[in-house]
C-alpha cells in the first residue's frame, strides 16, 4: 500500500527522463516546481498527476482517492487511494479506467511503516540521486447531481516490493521507467497490463523520518528529512 507521498521542487531529471518528457512535449520539472510543494501528500489532497486530455498530455491537480462515474459519492474514493497490479484488470472500479484512462503520478518518495503500533517508524523511500519517480495510475471523473464540472480523481497502482522497499513493507508503487511513459498514458495503447508486469525495479533508498508524517495536518520540509543518529 502507498498511503502517503512527497512531491516537491527543485525536480531533478535526467537525460531519458527529459526526453520522454520532451516527446510528450511536458515541461513537467516546471510544472512541479511552481506549484506549492507537499512534504506529506494524503488522500483526498489534490496534487498534479500526467494525463492526456483531448489528445494532449497536460499537468492537472487531481484528487487522491479514485471515484469513478458510476459511485454514490465521494466518499468512494477512500477505499480506492491504491490499486494492485495483479487485480486491476478485473475490479469494477479499475478495469475501465485501466482501459482508458491511465495516468503518471510524479513523486519525490514516499512514505512507509514499519513495525507494530503505537511504535511504527516511518520511513521516506526515493531515488539515491534525489531523481523524480513516476508512478503507474489510473483516473476518473465524478460529478456530483448539482455540480456544473467534473472532479478528476485517481489511484496508485502497487505490485511487488523490491529488494530495497521489501525491507519497510511487502508492497510498493510500481514506478515506471522513461520509455514506457507514453505508452502508459497513451489510451490507445493495449499493452497496460505488459507494462505493470514488465516494469523493471526502480532504483531506491530509505531512512527514518519523523512521526509527525503520521498526521495530514504536518506538511514541513523537515518530515522528508532523515533523523539524525
Amino acid at each position: 500500500m502507498c498511503g502517503r507521498y512527497a512531491i516537491y521542487g527543485p525536480v531533478t531529471i535526467d537525460r531519458d527522463m527529459q526526453r520522454a518528457l520532451d516527446s510528450l512535449h511536458v515541461d513537467l520539472e516546471a510544472e512541479i516546481d511552481q506549484r506549492e510543494p507537499r512534504y506529506n501528500v494524503a488522500p483526498t489532497m489534490k496534487v498534479p498527476v500526467l494525463a492526456i486530455h483531448d489528445g494532449k498530455a497536460t499537468v492537472e491537480a487531481m484528487r487522491w482517492g479514485l471515484v469513478p462515474s458510476w459511485a454514490e459519492d465521494l466518499k468512494f474514493g477512500a477505499k480506492t487511494i491504491n490499486a494492485r497490479a495483479d487485480t486491476v484488470q478485473t475490479k469494477p472500479s479499475f478495469r475501465t479506467a485501466l482501459k482508458k484512462r491511465r495516468c503518471l503520478v510524479p513523486a519525490s518518495g514516499y512514505f512507509e511503516w514499519k513495525g507494530e503500533s503505537p511504535h511504527k517508524q516511518p520511513y521516506f523511500i526515493k531515488h539515491p540521486k534525489d531523481h523524480l519517480l513516476m508512478f503507474a495510475g489510473l483516473w476518473e471523473g465524478w460529478k456530483a447531481p448539482d455540480a456544473e464540472e467534473w472532479l478528476h480523481t485517481f489511484t496508485i497502482i502497487t505490485g511487488e516490493p523490491g529488494k530495497v522497499s521489501g525491507d519497510i513493507h511487502d508492497r510498493q508503487p510500481v514506478i515506471l521507467q522513461p520509455d514506457a511513459w507514453d505508452a502508459w498514458i497513451n489510451a490507445e495503447s493495449d499493452d497496460a497490463a505488459k507494462l505493470l508486469a514488465t516494469a523493471p525495479g526502480a532504483d531506491l533508498m530509505y531512512y527514518a523520518v519523523s512521526k509527525a508524517v503520521g498526521s495530514p495536518k504536518h506538511q514541513g520540509a523537515e518530515l522528508v528529512q532523515a533523523l539524525s543518529q
